[in-house]
């Protein structure tokens, strides 16, 4: 028996702001526990909100930059629930009028291209952060709460049941990343928690047209988390139907890191459950078509749009202009190269994706905090292609730059590394090598190839790498001939 996943999204983004939705506390992150509060986002008797206009502009930014309709008129409402990180007992959320509805973000999966629809997109406001004495909430004996993340921003997405396994919610996840982070709405760092993902998931028999009962998954912190989590609770949901004992209730369950495994939270609770009413605090917020021109005139190139021009105008293989395109900060670098650098686009893609990303990853650093500068890459590379240094000097030239930002001329100045291209001085190394290495000779003279690599790797030694490979060659290749005459 064959059996299908339908898997749904609910991503959560906090906003980039300077300040918390209703009030003007502080959004920095790190500091110290209960230090950014006010009588505002904690709730305090008397204590009324002021909307942070920022955060309507970004929701209407998310919602451009995934093709939703832009609501006229957006309300506030209060989502009633109890529990320790919700000093005010209630969420500032959009439920019955949210600021998008309808849209949709088109992506590649190995299956083929596809649109996965957004339903809505609502501003909400965030709820404290509780530190958990245990490995997390399931295994913990007390909390402890800090209310500094109590009413900053966010955003909920929330998709249709579109996605087929838990990795295309994995990938749609990633390139949702992307778009959130090329628009400036959200720093996206899953690590501090400002994206996060809940997922809903069922399965039915291959054919059924209707759904399984739902199972929504929480405390996944990172992509594979996603991945990792949604493939045990698919498999755990085909065995009780195997077993004939389906779900008979919607569930909330946790992601157990450690034993790889979901576990039984609470039953899903119904909406009518939260009371929801408009929030009489914050008015109708208006939204006319000259505020939503402004923002999409400020929308910068997507993702997608920048791989198919990378493709059509860099004339860059897919797979470049895919990794190129998936970091805001690695495109910058590219184009900027390419503002200095009129040689081949797929020259410079070479050096990012090969010797930069191999360096970033190897210090354990972001593509922002680089040293090396767009430019030098760039001066580099022309240095390179007028053969003042060989291909395997440029690779120290290279590793210089990113460790200490300087230019390449004042390395290849200062280090001795001009490439040496004076033929007599070739020629005449040429022949010493000869002259000490008979046997390759006589290796070569006999049919084995290899033999002339060994001695041009040999005239290299002997220049410490700074010949003229081309010039060596060339040369060798003459001195060989003779031999053979």
């Amino acid at each position: 028996m064959k059996y299908e996943t339908i898997i749904g999204l609910e991503v959560h983004v906090e906003l980039k702001t300077d300040s918390k939705l209703c009030c003007g506390c502080s959004t920095k992150f790190p500091a110290e526990p209960n230090t950014l509060t006010c009588p505002v986002c904690l709730g305090l008797p008397g204590a009324l909100p002021v909307l942070n206009k920022k955060a309507i502009d970004l929701g209407i930014t998310a919602g451009l930059a995934l093709n939703c309709k832009i609501s006229r008129e957006c309300k506030f409402d209060r989502k009633q629930y109890f529990y320790p990180d919700l000093p005010k007992g209630y969420q500032i959320t959009q439920f019955y009028a949210p600021i998008c509805r309808t849209g949709w973000l088109k992506k590649e999966f190995p299956t083929g291209r596809r649109r996965i629809r957004i339903t809505r997109i609502h501003l909400e406001e965030e709820a404290g952060r509780s530190y958990h004495s245990g490995a997390g909430i399931i295994d913990s004996d007390y909390s402890l709460l800090d209310y500094n993340r109590s009413s900053i921003p966010l955003i909920e997405i929330v998709t249709a049941p579109d996605l087929r396994s838990p990795r295309e919610a994995k990938e749609f996840m990633e390139e949702l990343k992307i778009i959130l982070e090329y628009t400036g709405v959200s720093d996206c760092k899953m690590e501090e928690g400002s994206l996060r993902c809940d997922a809903n998931i069922s399965v039915r028999r291959q054919g059924d047209r209707e759904l399984g009962k739902r199972a929504e998954v929480k405390n996944m912190n990172s992509f594979r988390a996603v991945e990792a989590a949604l493939e045990y609770e698919a498999k755990r949901q085909i065995e009780l139907l195997e077993q004939n004992t389906p779900l008979e209730s919607e569930e909330t369950r946790a992601w157990d890191e450690g034993n790889r495994e979901t576990v039984f939270m609470r039953f899903k609770e119904k909406a009518y459950e939260y009371r929801y009413f408009p929030d009489p605090d914050l008015l109708p917020v208006i939204i006319n078509d000259d505020w939503i021109k402004g923002i999409r005139n400020k929308l910068p190139e997507l993702p997608n749009s920048k791989r198919e021009r990378y493709i059509q105008e860099f004339r860059l293989p897919k797979d470049d202009a895919a990794l190129i395109s998936s970091s805001k900060p690695m495109a910058e670098f590219f184009e900027a190269v390419l503002k200095d650098y009129s040689g081949e686009p797929k020259n410079v893609s070479n050096w990012i994706i090969g010797d930069l990303v191999r360096l970033i990853n190897q210090e354990k650093i972001e593509f922002h905090q680089i040293k090396l500068k767009p430019e030098a890459l760039g001066q580099m590379l022309k240095i390179l292609d007028q053969g003042v240094i060989s291909s395997k000097i440029a690779k120290t030239v290279f590793e210089e730059m990113f460790y200490t930002g300087n230019k390449p001329e004042i390395i290849i100045k200062e280090q001795g590394l001009e490439q040496i291209s004076d033929v007599q001085l070739i020629q005449e190394i040429v022949v010493k090598v000869m002259a000490d290495h008979p046997q390759s000779i006589q290796d070569y003279l006999s049919g084995k190839k290899k033999a002339k690599s060994f001695l041009v790797g040999q005239v290299m030694k002997e220049t410490k790498g700074k010949a003229n490979p081309g010039i060596v060659n060339v040369l060798l290749e003459k001195e060989l001939e003779k031999i053979k005459e």
